[in-house]
């Protein structure tokens, strides 16, 4: 395969498994999703999913959450991990977007990655699902598939988005990186991984070989 039929093979086949894939993280809005994402981090987002609704319940908008204390946030989101830290920037990121934003996500990456426990990724989410501007969050499931399928050579994160948004077209960004993360999940897992099951992949190896 050319580099050209590579990726559009890789598209195409990414296409047809998950025509439609769904946000991973439950939210109604971009304030729960901004909370969701930041809960993710070295989470899964099933996790993530089971606390969100107990969260939610007593706040789903900055002006709620800074009614409660960061140590009641923290209690609440203790089974998701790094609570401190986390709980640490929910609370102070809702008392800025009161401030600075009206109580809205503002929707630029700068203004989101100047936010408390907001890094690019979580920007990049952000921006690609509430706003719909293109963005490639990168996790550790698309790190691993731009490795495995050569696209990129997997020393960053950050190099590994670079390469991704060199390589697929722009319009395709926001929806790709939801259908290789479920992709990831299902066929080309970082334990037991098994490459007859990993069709992409094995078709990229394969025609690397004629």
């Amino acid at each position: 395969m050319t580099k050209r039929e590579k990726i559009r093979f890789i598209i195409d086949t990414l296409e047809e498994l998950y025509p439609d894939p769904p946000i991973p993280l439950a939210h109604k809005d971009p304030y729960t999703l901004l909370i969701a994402v930041i809960l993710s981090a070295q989470c899964t987002d099933a996790r993530v999913n089971q606390i969100t609704p107990l969260l939610f319940a007593k706040a789903d908008n900055p002006y709620d959450m800074v009614k409660l204390s960061q140590e009641e946030i923290q209690e609440i989101i203790r089974p998701v991990g790094l609570s401190p830290m986390k709980s640490y920037g929910i609370y102070h990121l809702s008392h800025i977007l009161i401030d600075k934003y009206n109580g809205e996500v503002p929707k630029s990456f700068e203004a989101l990655e100047a936010l408390p426990s907001v890094g690019h990724k979580t920007a990049s989410v952000v921006m690609s699902t509430a706003f719909g501007v293109p963005a490639f969050p990168v996790d550790t499931h698309i790190h691993r598939m731009l490795s495995r399928w050569r696209i990129s050579d997997g020393t960053t994160v950050t190099k590994s988005e670079n390469d991704a948004k060199k390589a697929f077209p722009k319009s395709k960004w926001n929806k790709l990186h939801l259908q290789i993360i479920y992709y990831a999940r299902e066929y080309s897992p970082a334990r037991g991984w098994d490459i007859t099951k990993d069709i992409i992949t094995q078709a990229l190896m394969a025609s690397k070989k004629k």
